[in-house]
């Protein structure tokens, strides 16, 4: 099981038992944090919630194990010709933290398979009695064509300004 959690403005993948350096957490060494900013879990099984941005009620917890800085970045700066060096180091503070647990309250399943998806097509064809008002263009050329002049009728406003739908209306009632 793992997850993508949000600490300090950078996403990082996290499993139970894993050591990473963040950004410095202002809690003591020892101390236990939670992060709530959860955007996407996997549980192992192939079941993925991803967070709409982050999942409700999904929560990271971890220890802090340490306070360290990170790498020197040397920052040299040079003007040729006009005796100009200036010579900056700087170390970022971090902390060392161990994720104890990922724990899911909520969310919602996202994966889908094929056969799914296929489902899905077919039971909204089935259901085109009711018609519904979002459709694309694509959507609505497909469905004046699919269906008899008689059931049409208002489908199509004397105010429509799609081209492409309204051709498609011309051209069934010239049938």
């Amino acid at each position: 099981m793992y997850a993508i959690v949000e600490i300090g403005g950078h996403q990082y993948r996290v499993a139970e038992g894993d050591v990473l350096y963040v950004d410095r957490q202002s809690e003591e060494s020892g101390d236990n944090i939670t992060f709530d900013r959860v955007l996407l879990t996997n549980d192992g099984d192939g079941g993925v919630d991803f967070g709409a941005p982050a999942i409700d009620g999904a929560s990271v917890e971890a220890t802090i194990v340490d306070h360290v800085k990170a790498d020197k970045v040397i920052v040299f700066k040079k003007k040729r010709r006009k005796g100009y060096r200036k010579k900056n180091g700087h170390r970022q503070p971090m902390s060392q933290i161990k994720i104890e647990s990922i724990s899911i309250s909520g969310g919602t399943k996202k994966k889908k398979k094929k056969a799914d998806k296929k489902e899905e097509k077919t039971s909204k064809k089935s259901s085109q009695g009711k018609v519904s008002t979002d459709m694309t263009a694509k959507e609505a050329i497909a469905h004046i064509k699919d269906t008899p002049l008689d059931q049409l009728k208002g489908f199509v406003p004397d105010s429509e300004d799609r081209v492409t739908v309204q051709r498609a209306w011309e051209s069934k009632q010239e049938e």
